[in-house]
């Protein structure tokens, strides 16, 4: 659970941390001292409670609070006041806020009033429920460029959607050199950046707005240009755009690219397989084996991470065998070597899925394609945790750090 306190007073942040960490349990605390920042950083962190101090310095908490509750209308709301703030809980709440604490903060009185406001949350949330997110997630990467990761995840997505028959969605997730609207040439004018502003009400008629239609069936969702991204996307943004996809398509393949920051780790994270391409060449090998010690050390399982030997082929490459060794895990798929035909293919913008389709290499990928359709069947629709996201109320309490 993500909490964002918006105070000028360190002690308050503090009060309000021990009070958290003793009878709350997994949660992490975002602190804002200047007002000016809250709406910006609760659009990056997308909190389930908001908690805003009556004693902002020269801001006034009730515009503030009618401006969070505009623009965050998913989050809870509390107003923290003075004993003798009667003036300002009228104004707190005729502003948007769900509740209030009086200061100085007592524990119980403040894990009481955030499980009142996410109970009130849940109730509403039951009475019109998302659909289920039963989507699977695919997540390309790479340990270095070059691989050919992303004309992997290209033309795997197409075969995808010709194995299954069912709706796909492509995410350009390379966000310091995004290729996907080139290589597919596709109107590369709306990406995930417009999509941000609107997390905390996003439907899947604003998800249809953003998306990129490409002439094979499948939908893309582009990144933009480097210039255009001022800040990484956040890690709590990245679950909200993944768990919305996952309601409306049956399958998310992700073009990740680099470096291996939080951001990529949130969409590895919520991948259901991490294919990592590999060339069979000496320096990608090491750098691949960096990798797999990365997501080993995240406790990724073993049958998550599937490793793909591309152009396996290659005269005077590393042989198979060897590079199991060296690498101690097991190649899950190869592809042949087919170099012309994928750059003749890229230059026209046109996925040799598309324009090649009896070629050795399009028969290769295609086999990728049924092995995961074969591996991720369909999930059947499950019926939604009632009040699962805020299943923390419930249990025995245990601290988190604050930050």
């Amino acid at each position: 659970m993500r909490v964002l306190l918006v105070s000028s007073a360190e002690g308050l942040r503090d009060a309000v941390g021990e009070a958290l960490a003793e009878r709350a349990g997994d949660h992490r605390l975002y602190w804002v001292a200047q007002a000016g920042l809250a709406p910006v950083r609760a659009g990056d962190m997308l909190p389930h409670v908001i908690l805003v101090d009556d004693e902002l310095g020269e801001a006034s908490p009730g515009p503030l609070i009618g401006q969070l509750a505009s623009k965050m209308p998913s989050a809870a709301i509390l107003a923290i006041v003075s004993d003798d703030g009667v003036g300002a809980v009228r104004q707190a709440v005729l502003a948007g806020a769900r509740g209030f604490v009086t200061k100085p903060i007592q524990p119980d009185d403040l894990v009481s009033a955030i499980r009142q406001v996410l109970g009130q949350r849940a109730a509403a949330s039951e009475q019109a429920p998302a659909p289920p997110a039963t989507g699977r997630i695919v997540v390309f990467c790479a340990p270095k460029g070059g691989t050919g990761r992303t004309t992997l995840a290209i033309n795997t997505a197409i075969a995808l959607g010709q194995v299954t028959s069912e709706p796909l969605v492509l995410i350009d997730a390379d966000y310091s050199a995004p290729a996907l609207d080139v290589a597919l040439n596709v109107d590369a004018s709306r990406s995930i950046v417009d999509l941000l502003p609107k997390l905390s009400r996003l439907d899947a008629e604003l998800i249809e707005g953003v998306l990129a239609t490409h002439a094979s069936g499948i939908r893309v969702l582009l990144a933009p240009p480097p210039a255009d991204l001022t800040h990484p996307i956040s890690l709590p943004q990245v679950q909200q755009v993944l768990a919305w996809l996952k309601r409306v398509y049956p399958w998310v393949v992700v073009d990740l690219g680099l470096p291996m920051d939080e951001t990529a780790f949130a969409f590895l994270d919520g991948a259901d397989r991490i294919v990592m391409t590999v060339l069979p060449e000496m320096v990608g090998l090491r750098n691949t084996r960096l990798m797999l010690d990365q997501l080993h050390g995240r406790s990724y399982p073993a049958a998550k991470v599937w490793l793909v030997l591309n152009r396996a082929n290659l005269r005077g490459g590393v042989p198979v065998k060897n590079i199991e060794e060296q690498l101690r895990v097991q190649v899950k798929y190869q592809i042949p070597d087919d170099q012309p035909l994928v750059t003749h293919t890229i230059n026209r913008g046109v996925p040799f899925m598309v324009s090649h389709r009896n070629s050795a290499l399009a028969r290769a990928v295609q086999g990728l394609a049924r092995q995961l359709a074969q591996e991720l069947p369909s999930p059947k629709a499950v019926e939604s945790n009632g009040g699962g996201r805020f299943s923390w109320l419930n249990r025995t309490p245990r601290s988190a750090e604050a930050s």
